[in-house]
């Protein structure tokens, strides 16, 4: 089994034309977030157009695609596959003709009634063409469409009956939407370049396209522009919020700010946190490239040990868990990191990793320290302990393949070749982002989840109208 992170999506609504070059290097900035497929579609003279394919931003559009798709709106997607596995045809944006015209959607989570709401529209006459929760998302809002007046309110009308991680841009000929879901479990903020309006999923991407940050959708909120201007619809008697943690553990880019949270502040502090969890006696404190490193220098400044490169990253190879099988990673991570033998060699090692998942990559980057001449390798988790999958559009294995479930740190330590195991206690892991607006959920960690498998919500939650 694989961790995958999130998908990241992008939209913009531009009067004066050029969207999709926009579109394209936002989409550049969410690279990080989705790896395995890359999509635009965009509006033009109220026709809606798409090119997707699997492959980088970079491989998928060419020039020519770019003036192709050139329009007054624009919808883009990176992707990781979460419901629905690899392949082209699902790739997103995903577009669909109706009675009431086009319609295109991208969309970054995962439905946990999933499979309750495909069912249900088959046995109504429904065809879906992939296998992915994001086709159910588009017919749903636009069977709710025909029914509605504006599209805005489909897509508010649909909310009510999904379950899970959802953060949405959707277009019509018209009209660019955005949506977040009742929980907040995924980012969604919005920006502004002189009169165009901007979403995505993480700020960095607002700043790629030189578009100011205005806010973040908020949990529950559908927002469009038409015409030029943005509205606004939320739902009423909302949950309790719950952002995924991982977002400023793992996923963000931590030159984004996320629900009101520096995702590098963020870091900061857990790396600050560890070192007061595990103040363990060493020569030098390196991190894991890219999402271990500020923490690292977190751990660093709390404890005044010098922070050195451990690594050289070769940055022209994808994420090591996106690999279809463990020898494929194991062959990965070898082409990917290279220890920095200067600095490791002789020396007593502090080793800053964003998460232990198996435990599999962890020791191979530990054989290669040692292998470089570093005494000892004590490698400490900015994350919590994995102990549950997570259900939300992360692919965290099942218990079976988590080693914590199954070990302590000693025996992981003996397993992995480290000196010594160390994780964020789960106590302190809010403490890391006290500027969010938002609750978050830990349920990989705790498992305490706002929504169960099934799609039924904890008794928390109130009753929610929109």
């Amino acid at each position: 089994m694989k961790l995958r992170e999130e998908c990241g999506i992008f939209g913009i609504y531009d009067e004066t034309g050029d969207c999709a070059r926009s579109a394209y290097y936002g989409l550049f900035a969410l690279q990080h977030r989705g790896q395995e497929a890359a999509g635009i579609a965009s509006v033009n003279n109220l026709e809606v157009s798409v090119k997707k394919d699997e492959g980088l931003v970079g491989s998928v559009f060419t020039s020519e695609d770019l003036d192709r798709l050139n329009g007054t709106m624009a919808i883009g997607h990176v992707r990781y596959s979460t419901t629905g596995g690899a392949g082209r045809e699902n790739a997103q944006p995903l577009t669909l003709k109706y009675v009431k015209g086009s319609l295109a959607v991208a969309h970054n989570g995962n439905l946990v009634n999933y499979q309750a709401l495909k069912t249900e529209y088959e046995w109504k006459g429904a065809i879906f063409h992939t296998s992915t929760d994001s086709e159910v998302i588009a017919y749903m809002i636009a069977r709710e469409r025909l029914r509605s007046h504006s599209i805005e309110r489909a897509v508010l009308n649909t909310m009510v009956r999904l379950k899970g991680a959802y953060s949405l841009v959707v277009m019509s000929s018209r009209k660019l939407v955005a949506a977040r879901d009742p929980w907040g479990l995924r980012p969604l903020c919005i920006g502004k370049r002189g009169d165009a309006y901007v979403f995505a999923s993480e700020s960095c991407a607002l700043d790629s396209v030189g578009a100011e940050f205005v806010r973040d959708v908020l949990p529950g909120e559908v927002v469009w522009v038409f015409e030029g201007e943005l509205y606004s619809l939320r739902c009423e008697n909302l949950p309790e919020s719950a952002l995924c943690i991982f977002e400023y553990l793992y996923f963000a880019r931590p030159d984004s700010v996320i629900d009101g949270q520096s995702v590098y502040e963020a870091r900061i502090a857990a790396g600050r946190l560890l070192r007061r969890q595990f103040p363990i006696e060493a020569d030098v404190v390196i991190g894991v490239p890219d999402s271990g490193l500020v923490a690292a220098k977190g751990y660093a400044i709390e404890s005044g040990i010098p922070l050195n490169d451990g690594f050289i990253k070769n940055r022209y190879i994808q994420r090591t868990f996106i690999k279809p099988t463990q020898k494929d990673r194991e062959v990965a991570v070898k082409l990917k990191l290279n220890p920095m033998r200067a600095a490791v060699a002789g020396k007593r090692v502090v080793m800053i990793d964003d998460s232990i998942v198996r435990g599999t990559t962890a020791k191979q980057i530990i054989k290669l320290l040692t292998d470089a001449g570093a005494t000892e390798v004590h490698i400490l988790s900015s994350a919590p302990k994995f102990i549950s999958q997570c259900w939300y559009g992360t692919d965290i294995p099942d218990k079976d393949n988590l080693i914590a479930v199954h070990h302590t740190e000693e025996e992981i330590a003996r397993q992995i070749g480290a000196a010594s195991v160390g994780y964020l206690e789960v106590a302190s892991l809010h403490s890391i982002a006290p500027d969010s607006a938002c609750g978050f959920c830990d349920a990989c960690f705790t498992e305490k989840y706002p929504i169960l498998q099934d799609g039924e919500i904890f008794a928390r939650e109130k009753p929610r109208v929109c």
